[in-house]
């Protein structure tokens, strides 16, 4: 089953649009734009790719807010998606969430996750509160050198 090339169209240029607004850090319009594009997937939604970029956009969204604990609850259930497991961005951004709650042992699993997936450079314009922890939590990789 896929998402007809004009519905799929519609939801790119939603979250498109979406992400403008969140780099204006209007987190509102952003969040409007990106559930309009979540409502025009087919169920079940959790089947498409598309609901996984669109949940992934939604995480950022709730971090970049500072409302943790929702970017930690999205991004969870982002990860019950196709293609979700194994993003590198999804795991980093899930992992700076529980980081911000407290919850150290899932955020050092998922921080790995994203280190694996990405290596450093997907740490490079994040605060280094979160590379510096996970190097704390794993060992450095073969050759000593992050």
């Amino acid at each position: 089953m896929e998402i007809p090339d004009a519905t799929h169209a519609e939801i790119q240029e939603l979250c498109a649009e979406g992400d403008v607004f969140l780099e204006m850090r209007d987190f509102q319009a952003a969040y409007k734009n990106y559930i309009s594009a979540l409502e025009l997937v087919p169920e079940p939604k959790e089947s498409f790719e598309a609901t996984t970029w669109i949940m992934a956009a939604l995480g950022d969204l709730y971090f970049q807010a500072k409302d943790y604990r929702q970017a930690a609850q999205v991004l969870s259930d982002a990860m019950h998606c196709t293609g979700a497991v194994g993003n590198p961005f999804l795991h980093l951004r899930l992992g700076q969430a529980q980081f911000e709650l407290g919850n150290h042992e899932q955020a050092a699993d998922e921080l790995c996750r994203a280190y694996m997936g990405a290596g450093s450079e997907i740490f490079a314009k994040e605060d280094a509160k979160y590379f510096n922890f996970l190097k704390t939590k794993v060992a450095p990789p073969v050759g000593g050198i992050w």
